[in-house]
């Protein structure tokens, strides 16, 4: 079981929350970003039919901007930081599931599958909540395949930019970035897939989450979109 955070933490986290949120809100206004493959997630959120979306842990600050108010979930860990992180998140408008691949993994995978087979579409940072950082952990697809629901790879880049000296190496772009947030085509995961099939969709799928986020990169460094 959890421990309950004290009053102390929660009252940081409120701060920090705030804080976090408001400086992400007023970066994110001023991003110009160019959105692409976000129409089918559109459609799982307005015919109430689950998805899962993923996309790395370190470049979260521009997908929590566009999809704010959208009542999305997202999993976010059972630690100190994740206290902070869920208020940030619960500002941008997302239901929030506590849990991770390290504590409280396997219970809030099968709380998640429950929610995205009732129709919710789930944010996942596969290389959460402490790397290795772009390695995919199968989180994402228990999920998915418990849920029958699919996987979307996304793929986030924004520039100028600073990259902080954190394991996922976050990205915050400066005032009046261009950014690009790609999602490419949907993954099924067999309800007999075995381990050995989970193994290579998630190479599959890391490779997706890669390969969206190099053509990314050339979109917001001035290559043209198509």
């Amino acid at each position: 079981m959890s421990e309950t955070p004290s009053a102390a933490t929660l009252r940081r986290a409120k701060r920090l929350g705030w804080l976090g949120y408001t400086l992400a809100r007023v970066i994110g206004r001023t991003v110009r970003l160019y959105v692409e493959g976000w129409e089918p997630i559109e459609r799982h959120l307005q015919e109430g039919t689950g998805a899962v979306m993923v996309s790395w842990h370190g470049r979260t600050l521009i997908p929590a901007n566009f999809m704010r108010g959208r009542g999305i979930w997202a999993l976010i860990s059972l630690s100190r930081d994740g206290e902070v992180q869920a208020e940030i998140f619960r500002r941008f408008g997302f239901n929030i599931l506590r849990g991770s691949t390290s504590r409280g993994g396997v219970r809030a995978a099968l709380e998640a599958a429950r929610e995205v087979k009732r129709g919710g579409v789930l944010a996942f940072t596969p290389d959460g909540p402490r790397g290795p950082s772009r390695k995919f952990q199968p989180g994402a697809l228990l999920i998915a395949q418990k849920a029958g629901a699919p996987i979307y790879p996304a793929g986030v880049s924004a520039y100028p930019r600073i990259l902080l000296p954190t394991w996922d190496s976050y990205l915050i772009p400066l005032p009046f970035a261009r950014g690009a947030f790609l999602i490419g085509e949907p993954v099924w995961v067999p309800e007999d897939a075995d381990k050995d099939a989970f193994a290579r969709l998630a190479e599959q799928i890391e490779d997706a989450i890669n390969t969206l986020e190099a053509r990314a990169e050339q979109i917001v460094r001035g290559g043209r979109p198509r």
